[in-house]
């Protein structure tokens, strides 16, 4: 009795495409890809040891997540945010990670405003950096990191999506900002201090949820003011 020969395996495949997501996604997001870096099918296909098409199917989910676009004659590049979609972007990160934190206050604990002290002076500490040492990923990574750990107890799930939806929108144009706009770095630490500050006092909920709310709407302003500025140099 002849045997028949299995087919692919869903899995296997799925379990590539998921490989080359993963990737992909963890290396734009990090900072590794920058905006406008070429996603090259074949390269991607070797490192992962595949071939180009869970890569392709990796990059459409990309792409829908607005992480990726299509260029013609280019091929997949890591996108940017144009000024008016990081309008509304940074417009609703303020209000909803505003929220978050004031939602998170009565969960935060001593531990978390230490760890968010600390990351804040790590910032600090970049800033006294030598000139053209300073590191804009790791105060970015670090940046992000004290935004979370302020965020996180929040007890509000479908406000910490939302919340999450809009630090990975942000994600690829982070350390693009902070070199864009260098003043803001030490405005921003300073920030984290009042509201660091705010919070050990105990201030209420909704003072806090404002001053967080008006930190993001202050970079926001900064980068509008350079856009005026010098118009078509935001990524």
């Amino acid at each position: 009795m002849s045997r028949v020969s299995p087919g692919p395996v869903a899995g296997a495949a799925t379990s590539k495409v998921e490989q080359a997501y993963e990737l992909i996604r963890e290396r734009i997001v990090s900072g590794r890809y920058t905006p406008g870096y070429r996603l090259v099918l074949g390269a991607l296909a070797r490192e992962l040891g595949s071939s180009p098409v869970p890569v392709r199917e990796a990059i459409r989910r990309l792409e829908a997540e607005s992480l990726v676009a299509f260029e013609r004659n280019v091929g997949a590049t890591v996108r940017g945010l144009d000024p008016v979609e990081y309008r509304w972007t940074m417009e609703t990160l303020a209000v909803v990670e505003g929220a978050a934190v004031g939602q998170a206050l009565p969960l935060l604990t001593a531990a978390d405003l230490a760890e968010a002290r600390r990351l804040n002076d790590l910032m600090r500490a970049e800033l006294d950096q030598p000139a053209g040492e300073f590191d804009t990923q790791r105060f970015s990574q670090l940046n992000q990191r004290l935004h979370r750990t302020l965020a996180a107890p929040c007890p509000n799930p479908h406000l910490l999506e939302l919340v999450d939806r809009g630090w990975h929108r942000l994600a690829t144009l982070r350390t693009s900002v902070f070199s864009l706009v260098p003043d803001r770095t030490h405005q921003s630490v300073a920030e984290h201090d009042a509201l660091l500050d705010l919070i050990a006092a105990g201030a209420d909920a909704l003072t806090v949820e404002a001053a967080a709310r008006e930190h993001r709407a202050a970079t926001l302003r900064a980068v509008l003011a350079h856009e005026a500025r010098d118009p078509g140099t935001t990524p």
